[in-house]
């Protein structure tokens, strides 16, 4: 069995790229307190390559993995290919699952998140870098400040105390 230290995140990578690029970039930065395990470095499954090339290399990628964050975008709930399936595939791990809403939304919001998340354990934050570093060292063991039935989230005043 592989060790679960890893980090993965998905996305829509036609239109949300530069967000999770940015996350690369605070992880390399030494003067921002930032860091995680990128599952995306085990392996590299190229875009032309067959889709079951693809979800093998992604499969593996989630063996390694403990934390799972999808960067919910304008687009990202009408992805079924890749991005449904690698949900899909966190949820039948037990991945905990951090939902990050580029617009900013700090809380659980329907006309965003994909529906195949309706009934699925998870939190809900904005695309702040404080609030994802401590959803990544801590959910799912800290407390859970407000919840919509299986959608958690953190106040405001949590998040801006950060």
């Amino acid at each position: 069995m592989a060790y679960r230290n890893k980090t993965y995140i998905a996305f829509d990578g036609d239109n949300d790229m530069n967000y999770y690029t940015l996350m690369k970039a605070w992880k390399v930065n030494d003067n921002i307190d930032f860091d995680f395990h990128n599952a995306h470095d085990i392996n590299t499954a190229r875009d032309t390559s067959q889709e079951e090339s693809i979800k093998s290399q992604l499969r593996i990628r989630m063996q390694n993995t403990k934390m799972f964050i999808l960067l919910v975008g304008d687009k990202t709930k009408y992805l079924t290919k890749f991005v449904k399936w690698e949900v899909e595939s966190a949820i039948r791990r037990g991945i905990p699952i951090a939902v990050v809403y580029l617009k900013n939304y700090s809380k659980f919001d329907d006309s965003q998140c994909p529906t195949w998340l309706d009934n699925v354990l998870s939190i809900h934050i904005p695309f702040k870098k404080p609030i994802i570093q401590y959803v990544i060292d801590n959910w799912p063991e800290k407390c859970k400040e407000k919840n919509d039935n299986l959608h958690y989230w953190y106040s405001d005043e949590f998040i801006n105390s950060l």
